[in-house]
């Protein structure tokens, strides 16, 4: 049986790096859109989980994995999220939408005393699948020759994460955890221009691999009150150690495609190449948060995360991403497990909202620049965790259900704006696993 599981979570992980992510355009810079860190739980409650221990038994916290004093049971976790997304640009009115499905995230966590607990995680962290075309028609004001000059812009790939997570609890109301990451995949951007009144092609490719490591370190202090069973929380974790390589290559070439489907090339002439190696694709990131709340009852939470900008090499030049932050605030509230009689009682309400300051700052002729318009995200969120028949509130497996509503961009110098609805659905199975029995 425990066989059949590990070889299940592998397959399960070989489909989920497989996967074609759907997102917007603006994608096309750097490692593309980051979605680590957004499990249904994370998600529904604006993205708080810094300062978030969960009063349930089955609810492993990988974001920050010293916040897992209260994790008694064995709990695997299988997630999938529906992208909605509507672009709109003031450039020629254009709209446009993009919808994609995928798994989102597969995990596995088990106690390994009262004190140590891991986990197992496996999801998507960033992608690129993006495909924009912009032509233009040009007169030669000697022949009056009329050519259309095409720009296509095309994206692909995924970044994925594997990660180890061990919590400790070092006394009653502190813990400490470390979650090591290992980040592998490969991105590609291509920038071709071509014209209508000739056959070659000159393309400007940027290919990305990327195999890496480094490690987060949380620390939690909770307070419980035992007489009025309000609780004060507060967490913070710091991401850092990158130990290995990001190798970016860069090539500018003319080429004829050979083939209706135009992915044979024939005759490359290159004209430049590049290659830089990195160790700063995930720089410094910092958390803190505070939370407060009442035992099995209600919960409430404020984070502020913190992300240093990374230089990356973007079709040949150096640019530079700029500082990011986000503001989160959420929680959740179970109005009355022990009311058997209306099941909605046993529900968890989740809530929340967030803004992001983001790290690109991109100008009108959509260039990296620390002067141009920061494209900045904000959004309101909500979710359930619908109990199964047999949980109770030491033994909380269900149904996850989350939605997600946002905004991106901007419509300054004709960027896009980018409206979003993400819609999460999951199940988190848990039980009493891999223990001994102490009698016959």
């Amino acid at each position: 049986m425990k066989k059949i599981f590990v070889l299940s979570f592998i397959s399960v992980g070989y489909f989920l790096q497989a996967q074609n992510l759907g997102n917007s355009p603006y994608a096309a810079y750097g490692i593309g859109d980051v979605k680590y860190d957004n499990t249904i739980e994370t998600s529904s409650m604006g993205g708080i989980s810094t300062a978030y221990i969960s009063d349930f038994t089955s609810s492993f916290n990988f974001a920050n994995p010293a916040n897992n004093a209260n994790f008694e049971l064995t709990s695997i976790k299988l997630e999938a999220t529906n992208e909605n997304n509507y672009f709109k640009t003031d450039y020629n009115s254009t709209k446009s939408t993009k919808h994609s499905t995928y798994l989102s995230n597969i995990s596995l966590a088990f106690p390994l005393s009262s004190k140590v607990k891991m986990g197992l995680s496996y999801q998507p962290y960033s992608s690129k699948s993006y495909d924009i075309t912009n032509s233009y028609e040009v007169t030669n004001p000697q022949t009056l020759e009329k050519a259309t000059y095409t720009n296509q812009f095309k994206g692909s790939g995924t970044l994925n994460t594997a990660q180890i997570a061990l919590a400790y609890k070092v006394a009653q109301e502190f813990s400490v955890g470390l979650r090591a990451n290992y980040y592998f995949g490969n991105l590609s951007d291509l920038d071709e221009f071509h014209t209508s009144n000739a056959e070659l092609y000159n393309g400007y490719e940027t290919t990305t691999n990327v195999r890496n490591f480094n490690f987060t370190l949380g620390a939690n202090y909770q307070h419980l009150n035992t007489s009025t069973d309000k609780k004060l929380t507060i967490g913070a974790t710091a991401t850092f150690g990158n130990t290995s390589n990001m190798i970016t290559s860069y090539k500018n070439s003319t080429y004829f495609y050979t083939d209706a489907s135009m992915e044979t090339k024939s005759y490359e002439t290159i004209i430049e190449e590049k290659q830089s190696n990195a160790k700063n694709l995930l720089p410094l990131q910092a958390s803190l948060g505070v939370g407060y709340g009442s035992e099995n009852q209600w919960f409430a939470s404020a984070q502020v995360d913190y992300k240093k900008g990374e230089e990356t090499l973007y079709f040949g030049q150096t640019r530079q991403f700029q500082d990011s932050y986000r503001v989160s605030v959420g929680g959740w509230y179970l109005p009355n497990y022990n009311n058997f009689r209306n099941y909605f009682s046993r529900v968890v309400y989740r809530y929340g909202a967030f803004y992001e300051k983001g790290s690109l700052s991109i100008n009108g002729q959509g260039e990296l620049d620390p002067n141009g318009n920061s494209i900045n995200k904000f959004g309101i969120s909500a979710g359930v965790l619908l109990p199964f028949k047999n949980s109770s509130i030491t033994r909380m497996s269900g149904l996850e259900v989350g939605v997600e509503l946002g905004k991106r961009g901007t419509l300054k110098n004709n960027l896009i704006n980018q409206n979003y609805i993400n819609l999460k659905i999951g199940f988190n199975f848990a039980d009493k696993w891999f223990r001994k029995s102490l009698y016959n």
